[in-house]
């Protein structure tokens, strides 16, 4: 009997150790290999300071809130918006394109695409996800199918700064994908599987209720051109989308027409109206219903203009003046031009009659400074107005 105890426990034993070495299931989230990485000192990924890395292993980065770090080594970006001149490496400020080819089997995959700010997917050629818009961490999901063999991956991400000195500026971004169907149910503890979509939502768009009349500009930017003013129970129809100012804020190309109701938004439409307007609004002052990237992603003749003709016409500053990349104080700063200063004028915005911003050159940049400020020389007339 005591041998058949001291068998019997021998034997339980053994089949729990046996237990213990079983594999245990792997979590199908696939990162990709051979990315690379060009990061830009500005938030738009437009900075003329560059740094290119190779990373072997993957999106998968918690940068909290110091510089991005790449393969254990900070990456050396400096400039950024918000940091002084050629300080030390930036921490925020900064934005980076992700590209790498990776061979697939084909079939239905789920993404999961983290960001702390904002993030933008293409897949061979294809926006798939835009949420390039200041925000918390956040994890967005879609499916796609691809078909078997190499597929060209690009993720777009930007790190913005906050105007609240004691707000709390953390890096995160993480790509991944899984083929649906495989591995293991119940193992994957990094995505949860999209539920179908819900019924469309009908795009339509409508001024807020305690705005007493918003202002139409010929570009997505503060400073453009005051061209009109979208009035309380007008309608109008959205027809593209711009986030070239670099704010928190979208700007919606609208239309306006007659009438009370809000109009239903159809990407690339117009109102043929004698009578109506078309220019760029704020996205802050506006009621959303439905998904707005459904709308295109459309330029301006602003984003035209980084080569200008001369006009031979001058520019003075009365005051010490920023330098920025648009005519927007939201746009990325480029240079302070000291008082004084006598800078070619290229072009300039007016609102109620009154210039308003002026594209100059400065130590070899086109920009815009604020001009309130500033006085001329020359004949105006040759400078066009946008």
């Amino acid at each position: 009997m005591k041998w058949s105890r001291i068998l019997l426990m021998s034997l339980v034993v053994a089949l729990a150790l046996a237990g213990l070495m079983l594999p245990t299931p792997k979590v199908n989230a696939d990162f990709g290999t051979n990315w690379t990485g060009v990061f830009f000192n500005d938030p738009s990924l437009t900075g003329s300071q560059q740094q290119t890395v190779s990373i072997p292993s993957g999106l998968n980065f918690r940068w909290e809130e110091g510089a991005p770090i790449i393969n254990s080594v900070a990456v050396p970006i400096t400039g950024c918006p918000g940091a002084q001149k050629n300080s030390v490496q930036c921490s925020n400020g900064f934005s980076a394109r992700f590209t790498s080819t990776q061979v697939l089997t084909g079939g239905l995959y789920n993404f999961a695409v983290t960001s702390d700010d904002g993030v933008r997917v293409i897949i061979n050629g294809s926006n798939v996800l835009e949420r390039f818009t200041p925000r918390v961490e956040t994890t967005d999901q879609f499916q796609l199918t691809l078909n078997a063999g190499p597929a060209l991956f690009v993720v777009e991400y930007f790190e913005s700064t906050s105007a609240n000195p004691d707000d709390v500026n953390r890096a995160t971004l993480q790509f991944q994908w899984f083929l649906q169907g495989a591995g293991t149910p119940g193992t994957n503890v990094f995505f949860t599987p999209t539920p179908p979509p819900p019924t469309s939502i009908p795009l339509t768009f409508s001024l807020s209720g305690s705005v007493r009349g918003l202002a139409i500009r010929t570009g997505p930017y503060l400073g453009g051109s005051l061209i009109g003013v979208l009035l309380p129970g007008q309608s109008f129809t959205a027809s593209a989308r711009n986030t070239d100012e670099g704010g928190p804020f979208t700007w919606y190309l609208i239309t306006t027409n007659t009438g009370t109701s809000a109009a239903t938004a159809v990407p690339g439409s117009t109102v043929p109206s004698t009578t109506s307007k078309t220019g760029w609004v704020s996205g802050r002052y506006l009621q959303i219903q439905g998904d707005p990237n459904a709308l295109p992603l459309q330029s301006t003749v602003f984003e035209q203009l980084d080569n200008p003709p001369e006009t031979g016409v001058i520019a003075v500053p009365r005051s010490v003046m920023n330098l920025r990349r648009r005519p927007s104080q939201r746009s990325p700063l480029l240079a302070q031009v000291p008082w004084g200063a006598e800078l070619p004028l290229y072009n300039r915005t007016v609102q109620e009659g009154r210039h308003h911003w002026l594209q100059v050159r400065y130590e070899g940049q086109i920009g815009w400074i604020y001009a309130p400020f500033v006085g001329t020389y020359g004949n105006l007339d040759n400078v066009p107005i946008r």
